[in-house]
């Protein structure tokens, strides 16, 4: 009887893994579950007490090592400066070919310990970045910051709270939002780039240090970051971090390199120009600058890919505006200049388009 109940146990299992896209709970853990109640419905409670101790056991044993499959082959990490390196996520929309790795993961390593910037799109990928970093250096992640509310910096952020890290920092309004959207950004994302990836994430908001304008953390050994919200930008709001002692600027999504920005219901791009020029009031013009998109580059190149771009664009729109011109006619400006940008193709009209309105309803 107890191998006929076995094999039935070891099918439903089956059953349960190749169903893992279609729930948020560990089939793992759930099959054993289900054979305590088996166990107990037979009488047999001994056994049945047994299992559930070994639930137990499981569930927190997965839950202390934040994310239980393979490490995924993201990109390598590369070096920028001493102890500065960034994973230089896809160019293009998030999906299963890049598991949803289509912003930069960074990590700098201080005396005292190791920060990060941004969680990663899910537990998987804060897992797979978290195995880079092991191999680099020995010191433990103890900082984690986040650019905005999008689900790419903020939904792998429940492993890195399992793993120990205590010092997790956000904007204050970039937290609210993803925990109101928490349910929907989980969904979406999983559908996007695969449920087994996603199913493990949680709310962990909660655990979050807000902070509104700006914050200082010292970190030890003499050095501090600045965690800064120059304001809406790709985002209503966003966290840049800046390392005075590197001369060093992790952008968020401030700032775009190489990838085309782009504009989303939320985006108002005179809004994120404003704080553009707050922002290069602030940094060094000399700094190294890791962007929310793209490869390391200068202060130089951020700007001309990023707030150079949009005040063409905008200067080109306000003049159809003031002529009486369509929306049409807005998509039409010449953009080929930026042909060559990943995304073009999705971006280009459809930055024109929310500027046509922008300009419309009086933004200018």
């Amino acid at each position: 009887m107890k191998k006929i109940l076995i094999t039935a146990i070891l099918s439903t299992l089956a059953m349960n893994a190749s169903a893992q896209d279609n729930a948020q709970s560990d089939f793992y853990v759930e099959g054993f579950e289900a054979w305590a109640q088996e166990l107990k419905k037979m009488g047999d409670d001994i056994s049945a007490h047994a299992t559930e101790a070994y639930v137990k056991d499981a569930s927190g044993v997965i839950k202390k090592q934040g994310y239980i499959g393979a490490e995924l082959p993201l990109p390598k990490a590369t070096k920028v400066a001493d102890g500065v390196y960034t994973i230089v996520g896809s160019q293009i929309w998030h999906n299963p070919s890049n598991f949803g790795l289509n912003n930069n993961i960074s990590f700098i390593i201080f005396k005292d310990g190791v920060f990060v910037f941004n969680a990663g799109a899910n537990p998987a990928i804060a897992y797979s970045a978290h195995q880079q970093i092991k191999r680099i250096t020995n010191k433990p992640v103890k900082w984690l910051a986040v650019e905005n509310n999008q689900g790419h910096a903020y939904l792998g952020a429940s492993y890195w709270v399992d793993v120990g890290v205590k010092n997790l920092y956000s904007s204050a309004e970039a937290n609210d939002v993803f925990d109101r959207a928490f349910d929907r950004e989980y969904q979406e994302w999983g559908e996007r780039v695969g449920k087994i990836l996603t199913h493990s994430a949680r709310n962990v908001t909660d655990k979050f240090t807000t902070f509104e304008g700006k914050m200082t953390v010292n970190v030890g050994g003499g050095e501090t970051f600045e965690l800064i919200d120059f304001g809406p930008g790709h985002t209503p709001a966003s966290t840049s971090v800046y390392v005075p002692s590197r001369k060093l600027f992790l952008s968020g999504d401030l700032t775009f390199n190489e990838r085309m920005p782009v504009m989303f219901n939320y985006t108002n791009s005179f809004d994120w120009m404003n704080s553009f020029e707050k922002m290069m009031k602030i940094i060094p013009a000399d700094s190294k600058v890791i962007p929310g998109h793209g490869t390391p580059t200068d202060m130089q190149t951020v700007k001309k890919q990023t707030y150079d771009y949009f005040r063409y664009l905008q200067k080109e729109i306000k003049q159809i505006v003031e002529n009486g011109g369509t929306v049409e006619e807005a998509e039409a400006v010449d953009q080929s200049k930026y042909k060559d940008r990943p995304v073009f193709e999705q971006a280009a009209k459809n930055n024109a388009r929310e500027i046509y309105k922008e300009i419309q309803n009086g933004y200018f």
